[in-house]
């Protein structure tokens, strides 16, 4: 039995998850930076914290904060209980056990819940969901998608993968997108497709490996750039 899951779910992954998932110099961190499909992960709060310009995009926000803990608590045993069954799909090395992984969860979203209604006020937080952005081209330098692209693979067609991602290019210099492995460890089956209808629409398309490895072989990002000559 591999992993599953019927819905996109609430999940959110520390700062240092994100830095070492997206390969994050100390130079990318001063960008202007978007995370697209953050959800409740505190890459926003602690870049913020840190002086960082960031804003996160997820349809999540436009629920309180109230409301997006309840849904953490209705989905987080659910998330947990098929880690737990499918424990071979991991690594654990930098997390040690399903109980650690539940804890460092559990901080990073209540780093995020602490930090939402301030931040949603200042417009760090936009309600807003793929495949269209509310942004003008070119309004950041970087964006990054955790945790959703790709992953869900089994919940998104082709065609939407390509559409999200060329928007994501249109909003930011460069795009970044973690991890290319579906739900269950395997390999997106979107991921070749995708990679050649972009590569053949003039986008610079890279594949990089970050030192970061939780689902077993995932430890590769995709970087986007529409080229200049495009």
């Amino acid at each position: 039995m591999a992993f599953t899951l019927e819905q996109v779910v609430p999940w959110g992954r520390s700062f240092e998850e994100y830095q070492a998932m997206f390969a994050l110099t100390d130079d990318d961190l001063q960008q202007r930076i978007l995370g697209c499909g953050d959800g409740p992960a505190c890459f926003n709060a602690e870049l913020t914290r840190r002086g960082g310009r960031v804003v996160s995009v997820d349809p999540l926000y436009e629920f309180t904060a109230d409301e997006i803990s309840q849904r953490i608590d209705a989905t987080f045993e659910t998330v947990m209980e098929q880690t737990r069954i499918n424990q071979s799909e991991f690594v654990w090395e930098q997390i040690r056990s399903p109980d650690e992984l539940a804890e460092i969860r559990r901080a990073a979203m209540q780093k995020f819940l602490t930090d939402y209604p301030a931040g949603k006020q200042e417009g760090r937080y936009r309600t807003a969901s793929l495949p269209t952005l509310p942004f003008a081209e070119g309004t950041f330098d970087l964006a990054v998608c955790s945790h959703f692209l790709f992953l869900y693979s089994a919940h998104f067609s082709a065609e939407f993968h390509v559409a999200s991602i060329r928007e994501l290019c249109r909003v930011a210099r460069e795009v970044r997108i973690f991890p290319l492995l579906e739900l269950g460890s395997t390999r997106s089956r979107h991921r070749e497709p995708v990679m050649a209808e972009l590569s053949a629409a003039g986008y610079d398309v890279q594949i990089r490996h970050v030192p970061y490895e939780f689902q077993k072989q995932g430890n590769e990002m995709l970087m986007l750039r529409l080229s200049e000559v495009s």
